[in-house]
């Protein structure tokens, strides 16, 4: 059976072979989780933001002034208080950025760099990876590092697709480009080495999880008719549940922000209550996504 008559069939009337091909194309593989952090830390925290700013309308064509002011709004007030806050706390995270962010927003990035953050790739204008061609995928994905690497002067290490869209494509351009993490999947809470057609690729997972995301409790799309709204304590109680858990389990609390989210006056105090909360466990490691993958790769 070919490839095309494969694809004209539902997925019901596929043959084993085909839905293992698939799942097995990128997989999670060998487990990463250290038996202590540095430090003899028990628990590592991976904070991080996405400053998708104005690409999450550009990418729609650009046509919304007012969502356009509100990816504004991540660049003028949210990521100075979340730089603030960690500052204040002697905190490091990363910074997840589109290609097309860095270059409206370059000073944010040198910001960012000169006070010991990370920046990593996240797409070229937050694209959909799964609307595009492999070639276009890869070119904009190359380009995006590139871009990134002028802007800051340093070159990224790690990538988080734009919506956390992961194509089949996508690990064989991490792989190619380099890269030593990605963080989009989800198979784990720990880090674990990413497998490609039942090969290992060297490529560590950082993963993520939709619990663990500022987006879908407070986002809001009138047009689409999106509206839904979590009280900030409560969405403050599931971050705190998620680190508690980590750190019973002597594991990693990665959690994901967007500054044009989070950043707002009623919801920022999540953040610092969140890395107070930690700090008062005393045998807590922050850390940016690079180092807890370089840590978990050295321990392994």
């Amino acid at each position: 059976m070919t490839m095309t008559e494969r694809s004209k069939m539902a997925p019901w009337q596929w043959p084993e072979e085909e839905w293992r091909r698939r799942v097995a194309r990128v997989r999670a593989g060998r487990a990463l989780k250290p038996r202590q952090w540095p430090g003899g830390a028990r628990c590592a925290v991976a904070l991080s933001f996405d400053s998708d700013h104005d690409t999450t309308d550009l990418r729609e064509g650009g046509k919304s002034i007012g969502r356009l002011s509100q990816g504004q709004y991540g660049n003028r007030q949210g990521v100075p208080r979340i730089l603030d806050i960690l500052r204040a706390h002697g905190v490091k995270a990363s910074f997840f950025v589109p290609a097309v962010t860095a270059m409206l927003y370059p000073d944010e990035q040198r910001r960012i760099i000169d006070e010991g953050h990370e920046i990593a790739i996240h797409g070229w204008i937050h694209e959909r990876n799964s609307d595009l061609p492999h070639e276009a995928e890869r070119e904009l994905q190359m380009r995006s590092g590139d871009t990134l690497e002028r802007i800051t002067g340093v070159r990224p290490v790690g990538i988080r697709t734009p919506s956390w869209d992961f194509t089949p494509h996508t690990l064989a351009i991490t792989r190619e480009m380099g890269l030593a993490y990605d963080s989009s999947l989800m198979a784990d809470v720990d880090c674990y080495e990413l497998t490609m057609d039942g090969e290992n690729t060297g490529v560590i997972e950082l993963p993520v999880e939709w619990i663990r995301d500022d987006a879908v409790y407070f986002n809001m799309n009138r047009f689409a008719s999106l509206r839904p709204h979590t009280p900030p304590a409560d969405v403050f109680d599931i971050f705190r549940r998620e680190l508690d858990a980590a750190w019973r389990e002597g594991g990693l609390f990665q959690l994901t922000m967007h500054p044009h989210i989070i950043g707002y006056r009623s919801r920022i105090w999540i953040l610092e209550e969140l890395i107070g909360h930690a700090k008062a466990r005393k045998d807590v490691w922050f850390a940016t996504h690079a180092e807890v993958v370089r840590y978990v790769k050295s321990a392994a």
